[in-house]
């Protein structure tokens, strides 16, 4: 009985290798894929955005339409860094105290910011200027947004958010829990070379 037990455990055993094995090495060849599938998409779109100096709601579909071309779910996250100058002086009040120095900072927007511009609540056609990032007035309305200029760095993170078939094999087969599902993760960014509006 014990050795039928042993040679049963070894017959599962041998199916386990040689079924789970190449479907774990080929979820893993998948992953790899989707790897370069998004590198390449959020490169192209970074690059895109940093040529043109604006996005529109055909760039981000574009981008949308190649990363859900792998099979993934994908947490996109995007910053536009606008570089600000304020003048350095001793005295803040007294404008003859200006100290011939200019302070640099950034103000930063957020993927929110960027979605709320290209998708509003509205009924302007996609190929609308108003639904560009940023609108084309911006900064000259007083409305604090900033427009994207020479020197402003926009950023793309991409990760995935669902367990991929490779995660899933791997814990099936360690039986435990890697505890992360991200197995892609792409952040690219830049400095704007270009402002076409």
């Amino acid at each position: 009985m014990e050795n039928s037990l042993s040679k049963i455990v070894a017959i599962l055993l041998a199916v386990a290798l040689l079924f789970g094995y190449p479907l774990y090495q080929q979820a893993q060849r998948h992953d790899e894929l989707s790897q370069l599938v998004v590198h390449t998409a959020v490169t192209e779109f970074v690059d895109a955005v940093r040529t043109k100096g604006y996005i529109t709601p055909a760039m981000y579909l574009d981008f949308n339409r190649k990363l859900g071309a792998t099979g993934n779910q994908y947490d996109i996250q995007m910053e536009h860094l606008h570089k600000r100058y304020n003048p350095s002086y001793s005295e803040p009040a007294d404008p003859s105290s200006f100290q011939n120095d200019f302070d640099v900072y950034f103000n930063g927007h957020y993927t929110g910011e960027i979605m709320a511009t290209l998708f509003p609540d509205n009924t302007e056609p996609l190929n609308s200027k108003q639904r560009r990032y940023p609108k084309p007035d911006a900064d000259l309305n007083g409305s604090g947004a900033d427009p994207m200029t020479v020197g402003d760095f926009f950023t793309v993170k991409g990760k995935n958010v669902n367990r991929t078939m490779a995660t899933v094999l791997f814990d099936f087969f360690t039986s435990g829990n890697t505890g992360s599902n991200t197995k892609i993760y792409i952040p690219y960014g830049g400095m704007i070379i270009n402002e076409d509006y």
